[in-house]
């Protein structure tokens, strides 16, 4: 007797599943790889991605290609997960989490074809990542805070370690002291909100400059401006959420008057709600006037007049910033206002940078803040060079908190290839090919700098080996500038030991959940239109109007 077919899955459901699958998924992420692959190190080559609607953008950072990119595919989304996480906890090593992933799944692929199970795989993946991590912490070098001087010079390294992949690698000494700068202007608790970047086209990259305090654009001004005082010392601030012009009416308004006087009496009242207001600020002693909304040309006037100075329209995320700096509260009415709503600074002043006018509140005597005013000439390169100080920031950051440091240029990834593959000698089974093919995996960072270097990655890399199987050569790593090897923590090349526990633990993880993938359930569109039925959308004159 025939039994009747089951179906248990919507017709159209794309199903795939066993070993097949697992290599797809693996082939993937090759894929998604080999587009940042030539990205990694100072001698890395920039991405021109172009969106939907036109805009460009140039960058060599990782994660921002793999932002840009519009990937569909289900396992290689998980990189590209992966190199955000990066980003966002450390804000570096984007590209390099990104490649090792993919080699540790290009490494275990024979075994997937050979027929070892992929949890065997997982399990030493795990075990191995586990003693690589334990290894970086007990290799790096311990950070000295006691001399202020020397933790600021390593704190410089740091960061100009992290601009050299870097379109501003040229610049690489002016920025990292600024970079260091704008970090110790923080407080302890190091919030990155703090640190303002804004972007000014034209002039030199060398005219880039920090500021220790807020600083945002004038984004509007009327007749009048011209006549307020730039500058001023200690002043009181009162900022605002309220619109300080005469309203215009709504259109559907409809006001009945009998005669001339009635229509007079209903333009007295509109003016007199205006004075009272701009007086009422007058009164209670501030000399600067902040507001998100609009201040019209009779404000202007009239603040003008009083030696008051008045910015409106100001964006929402600068007027955070200036209340957090100099204290006082963002206000919604004018009733009822004293000083113990105004902020105060040590100094203001409105400078021109290129051709836009900038507020510049320095000195704030409730948080500490700066704000970093970039030049430069096309805007694609103001906005990457906006991304590289970013990674900079971030990097500082980390070192300030997690006070150690490795080796860079490959250094560390070469030692923990060395530990792994000498313990790998030591144990019976798959185990031993496994973690000896992860120890293959880790010598893919200091291979692709010597590819996109243009060097001969053998030779360079049987240079390292041999230097690497002393115990007295940890930290030699690639030398970019000369051809050769060089040792990395004396060339200060140096990186905190937290990117390379992050990246090594990230990549392993997205390894590991890729390889536990077997199967893959891609279910129908469930767009209405696509299958040709449903209820219409609702709109007007379908259902309840909205």
């Amino acid at each position: 007797m025939m039994q009747p077919q089951i179906i248990l899955l919507k017709e159209g459901t794309d199903q795939s599943q066993g070993k097949p699958q697992l290599i797809s998924n693996i082939n993937a992420c090759q894929i998604i790889s080999e587009a940042v692959r030539t990205t990694l190190g100072p001698r890395g080559m920039d991405k021109l991605i172009v969106a939907d609607n036109g805009k460009t953008t140039i960058s060599n950072d990782g994660a921002t290609i793999l932002k840009e990119l519009d990937i569909v595919h289900p396992a290689a989304k998980t990189l590209v997960d992966i190199a955000k996480s990066q980003d966002a906890e450390v804000g570096d090593g984007t590209t390099s989490v990104v490649l090792l992933a993919a080699e540790f799944l290009k490494q275990a692929k024979p075994f997937v074809e050979d027929n070892v199970h992929p949890q065997i795989i997982v399990k030493s993946y795990r075990k191995a990542a586990n003693m690589a991590v334990l290894k970086i912490k007990e290799l790096a070098v311990p950070v000295k805070k006691d001399n202020l001087e020397e933790f600021r010079a390593l704190l410089e390294k740091c960061a100009a370690t992290s601009l050299c992949s870097k379109l501003i690698a040229r610049q690489k000494g002016y920025f990292s002291k600024m970079v260091v700068d704008a970090v110790f202007n923080m407080d302890e608790l190091l919030p990155l909100n703090m640190i303002g970047i804004k972007k000014v086209q034209g002039g030199a990259l060398e005219e880039t400059r920090l500021v220790d305090g807020v600083a945002f654009k004038k984004t509007f001004s009327y007749a009048g401006f011209e006549m307020q005082p730039k500058t001023y010392k200690d002043p009181k601030i009162a900022m605002l959420n309220i619109e300080l012009e005469l309203k215009s009416e709504r259109e559907n308004a409809e006001i009945r008057l009998e005669n001339v006087e009635e229509y007079q009496a209903v333009v007295d009242v509109e003016w007199n709600i205006l004075y009272e207001k701009l007086q009422k600020l007058h009164d209670c002693g501030a000399k600067v006037v902040l507001s998100k909304l609009p201040i019209g040309d009779v404000a202007t006037q009239f603040f003008a007049d009083r030696d008051m100075f008045c910015a409106g329209r100001v964006v929402d995320e600068d007027m955070k910033r200036t209340q957090k700096a100099c204290g006082g509260s963002i206000i919604s009415t004018v009733q009822n206002i004293d000083e113990s709503v105004l902020g105060t600074c040590s100094s203001f002043e409105e400078i021109q940078i290129g051709k836009e006018r900038y507020n510049i509140f320095s000195g704030g005597h409730k948080a500490k803040t700066c704000t970093i005013i970039l030049r430069g000439g096309a805007e694609q390169f103001i906005e990457e060079t906006e991304r590289s100080l970013h990674d900079a920031i971030m990097i500082v950051r980390r070192a300030m908190r997690n006070d150690s440091i490795v080796a860079g240029g490959g250094a560390i990834e070469m030692e923990l290839s060395r530990y792994l593959r000498d313990y790998s000698r030591t144990i019976p089974g798959k185990e031993q090919l496994l973690i000896a093919a992860m120890a293959k995996a880790l010598e893919v960072i200091p291979r692709q700098l010597c590819d996109n270097a243009g060097f001969d990655a053998t030779n360079i890399l049987n240079k390292l080996r041999q230097k690497h199987a002393s115990d007295c050569n940890l930290w030699y790593g690639v030398d970019i500038n000369n051809e050769d090897i060089a040792d990395n923590l004396e060339a200060t090349v140096w990186e905190p030991a937290i990117i390379k526990v992050n990246a090594l633990t990230a990549a392993c993880e997205a390894a590991c959940l890729i390889l536990s993938v077997d199967e893959t359930i891609k279910n129908p569109s469930s767009d209405p239109g696509a299958q040709g039925g449903g209820m219409p959308p609702r709109g007007r004159g379908r259902g309840r109007p909205f």
